[in-house]
């Protein structure tokens, strides 16, 4: 797809993502239904709302690409371009009446993301990516953070619902490490917003020692443009199906995998 096309198709994408946005904010202070999914994750109706809207949309703009999305699964052609979507990253945070959620939209040709958005209306966050040029966090280039330390730095990490016990465990002793190594830890648990932080250089670090695919797809690419490094702990770049997500400004990477190491 050349770049003008490919622009035009993230503006596009962008209005169905303010859409799902503007839905899941009404929809917030309704009596919502709750299911319960893996362990103690849940959805709720605002997610299946959003997804709706959001799939009935992408196959207006993409009728040829097929769809991986959190709560319907796969659909189309393992051989076409394909969208990824989370229609609401950080369910927990949302049912719980908090502002840390998003919804992210990747768009992948040959395996590789290139249109990426996040949108996060709470936060006030807004992240875009195109090849092509286009890598913004609220209409601003986006540039990680100078922190050179890891002792001034601010990291985030994903402790969540549906871990399992060995999983808790092992990022719990990783918070612990980093409480006397960091500025600070933060527990936001919403992936795409977390990784757009770290690419607006607003946060300096974030891991995700138990990633998905569908909250993390779009920020990848726009954190690495940004400046940035997005590995496994072993220090290898990390692929859109690896568990394990370490992101940080770059300058303080070794120093971060170091500290995940050593808990």
């Amino acid at each position: 797809m050349s770049d003008r096309r490919l622009h035009g198709l993230l503006d596009q994408a962008g209005v169905l993502a303010g859409e799902a946005a503007d839905l899941l904010v009404r929809m917030q202070g309704e009596q919502l239904s709750v299911t319960r999914k893996e362990l103690r994750d849940v959805v709720t109706a605002a997610d299946l709302a959003s997804e709706r809207l959001i799939i009935d949309g992408l196959r207006r703009l993409t009728p040829d690409a097929a769809i991986l999305s959190e709560e319907a699964g796969f659909s189309g052609s393992s051989e076409a371009p394909r969208w990824i979507i989370d229609p609401l990253d950080g369910t927990v945070n949302y049912a719980g009446g908090l502002p840390w959620f998003s919804v992210t939209l990747a768009y992948q040709e040959r395996g590789r993301t290139v249109l990426g958005l996040t949108h996060a209306p709470l936060a006030g966050l807004v992240a875009r990516y195109a090849e092509g040029g286009i890598a913004t966090v609220d209409g601003r280039q986006a540039a990680v953070s100078q922190t050179a330390s890891l002792a001034d730095a601010v990291v985030s990490i994903c402790l969540t619902s549906h871990y399992s016990p060995e999983d808790s465990e092992r990022t719990s002793n990783v918070i612990r490490r980093l409480a006397g190594l960091c500025r600070g830890v933060r527990v936001l648990v919403s992936g795409g917003l977390e990784m757009s932080l770290v690419a607006a250089g607003r946060l300096d670090a974030f891991i995700g020692l138990k990633a998905d695919i569908v909250s993390h797809a779009a920020a990848m690419p726009l954190v690495r443009v940004a400046g940035g490094k997005v590995t496994t702990v072993a220090g290898i770049a990390s692929r859109d199906e690896d568990l394990e997500k370490v992101v940080s400004n770059g300058l303080i990477h070794d120093e971060l995998l170091e500290a995940i190491r050593a808990a």
